[in-house]
């Protein structure tokens, strides 16, 4: 019998083990690509949003659906690193394209879940300490792949990630924690934002400088927690400079004057930049731990001027490559963005500035309304793409 006979038809000879490595590393690799694997990670990250958004209504004294004693306690680590988190990490993992990297999503989702149960609520910090590690060694292996800015700036914002969670088991006070908070989501979206800007960068001094500001921001981070006095001022200041960069090297400039979704993107992005500078202010004028009305005027123009908006302008760019499924453009984009920054203005001008509680509690009501049906338009459109025309 020949050599190739004994080999079969392709002349590789067949493993007694079964299928050869290469085809297995060939399966895995598909399997990760399915739309429904990684659409598993992004159930959990959906009952954290609902449960934050429900706890956000529990603290402004309005009608809840739900009213469980820890929601409140658990708001704002829920929308950030459960919810947010497990969107960036989910990201990253797609990026890293190894089985391993979607370990971090799945800790941070879970930790979400965890933390909803009645279980002791150190079991779900602990998960979400985990989760966090993982995700800042996903981006080791990134670095090896490609020793870059962008993800340089991404690990630092993982690594206040880290900070955030670790705290969280001794420090019960989300204030303490807020500048880890807004370090992680500020420099993993700067890092986003080079990374999808950089060819219209003309400047080499543009990525450098990003990147001394992320490490800037960092240390006045850490400085907020052992030398308050100096550290906000400092990390307020390292916000201005992050706003300054990203408003004078973003290509939202110009295509704010562009139409349909090129516009959209960018109004988004401008406005979200807009509350960051008013948070950033607002930190730089101030010497110890948020408390009152700034607090609420930083926690709410970050995650929601900011974050939120940044998501609103990334889904149907960033959706499809994570998802492998369309988001189709609408205008009615427009509609929960528009009420998203209205209910802010409310919110934070007439409510916190104001002194009005009434304002307060409708810009409050509003910024739920208007993420919940942002998130029922893009999940429509995934869902329901536009027929082709024939």
């Amino acid at each position: 019998m020949s050599a190739a006979t004994k080999s079969g038809p392709s002349g590789v000879r067949p493993s007694k083990n079964g299928p050869s490595k290469s085809a297995r590393s060939r399966r895995t690799k598909a399997f990760l690509r399915r739309p429904g694997f990684r659409m598993l990670f992004l159930l959990p990250a959906g009952a954290a949003l609902l449960v934050g958004l429900n706890a956000g209504l529990q603290l402004l004294g309005a009608d809840a659906p739900v009213k469980l004693e820890r929601f409140p306690e658990i708001h704002g680590m829920l929308l950030v690193l459960s919810f947010v988190g497990t969107v960036i990490a989910l990201e990253r993992s797609v990026a890293l394209g190894k089985a391993a990297g979607y370990l971090s999503p799945a800790l941070l989702g879970i930790a979400g879940l965890l933390m909803i149960s009645p279980l002791p609520l150190l079991v779900g910090k602990l998960v979400l300490l985990a989760g966090t590690i993982a995700m800042v060694l996903v981006y080791i292996p990134l670095w090896r792949r490609q020793r870059d800015n962008v993800v340089l700036i991404q690990v630092l914002g993982g690594v206040a990630a880290v900070g955030a969670a670790a705290l969280w088991l001794r420090v019960p006070s989300i204030a303490v924690l807020l500048p880890f908070l807004i370090s992680f989501v500020v420099l993993t979206i700067a890092g986003e934002r080079l990374e999808l800007a950089r060819i219209g960068i003309a400047s080499p001094r543009a990525e450098p400088l990003l990147t001394s500001l992320a490490f800037a921001m960092t240390m006045a981070t850490v400085a907020t927690l052992l030398w308050p006095a100096a550290g906000y001022p400092l990390f307020g200041l390292s916000l201005l400079a992050m706003v300054a960069w990203l408003a004078g090297y973003d290509a939202a400039r110009k295509t704010i004057r562009g139409q349909g979704l090129p516009r959209y993107i960018a109004a988004c992005l401008l406005a979200g930049y807009g509350w960051l500078a008013i948070a950033g202010v607002v930190l730089a004028l101030h010497d110890t731990t948020l408390t009152g009305a700034s607090y609420d005027v930083v926690l709410h123009a970050v995650f929601l001027g900011f974050t939120i908006s940044m998501i609103m302008a990334h889904a149907p760019v960033i959706l499809p490559a994570v998802l492998r499924k369309p988001l189709p453009y609408t205008e009615l984009f427009w509609v929960p963005a528009v009420l998203l920054h209205l209910s802010l203005l409310i919110r934070l001008g007439l409510g916190d500035a104001g002194g009005l509680h009434g304002a307060w509690v409708t810009g409050g009501v509003l910024n739920v309304i208007a993420i919940l049906l942002f998130a029922v338009m893009a999940f429509w459109q995934a869902t329901h793409p536009p027929k082709a025309v024939a």
